[in-house]
């Protein structure tokens, strides 16, 4: 079998792809909204664990301990789902997610669309503070082609993403902060918002 954190794939070839596979022996999942209540299947939210694998707390740091386990469960961090089958497919992390209206939006929704313009290398997106809505998206795009412009951008967001979604800013940029795996690091984008 081939494990991954605290879930697996079965070797015999049944597992889903696009999931991180199901829960392995003795662990137990389940998704949760913002009030701890626990969600169903197909319904995004955040993943928490329980199984004699997972942590007692953080060493000397109670109050730490206390934010991320809640009757022996903890919580990841990620947004995931979890079907009727058992299989988890992670969606975004919760530090990432962006709240407009009291609606969630997930950036990897609005970085999934924007990405397959043709004309897009690479694109990373973060919620900004807004009077009206409390966030909005915004996104760092890499062109590859450098006609591409914010309108070309908009109206293509706008056929393909619902309103509260499409990103209210854009940024061209040369290139993205990147981490050594080659993911982009949206903590830092962030850092260099509230910079501004």
């Amino acid at each position: 079998m081939r494990q991954r954190k605290h879930h697996l794939h079965p070797i015999d070839g049944q597992g889903k792809p696009g999931t991180i596979g199901i829960p392995i022996p003795g662990t137990a999942l389940k998704v949760i909204d913002v009030n701890s209540n626990e969600l169903g299947f197909n319904q995004p939210g955040e993943l928490c664990v329980k199984g004699p694998q997972i942590m007692a707390g953080y060493w000397n740091r109670p109050e730490e301990s206390a934010d991320v386990l809640e009757d022996g469960w903890l919580k990841t961090g990620d947004i995931a789902l979890i079907d009727k089958d058992g299989y988890v497919s992670l969606v975004d992390r919760k530090k990432d997610m962006i709240l407009v209206s009291g609606f969630n939006v997930f950036p990897n929704e609005i970085e999934d669309v924007v990405s397959s313009h043709p004309k897009v290398e690479l694109c990373a997106c973060i919620g900004v503070h807004s009077e009206k809505s409390g966030e909005v998206p915004k996104i760092y795009v890499v062109r590859k082609d450098d006609s591409l412009t914010k309108e070309e951008l908009r109206a293509y967001c706008k056929g393909n993403l619902t309103g509260y979604k499409q990103p209210k800013f854009i940024v061209f940029k040369d290139e993205l902060p990147m981490s050594t795996v080659g993911k982009v690091l949206r903590k830092e984008l962030r850092v260099m918002e509230e910079a501004c």
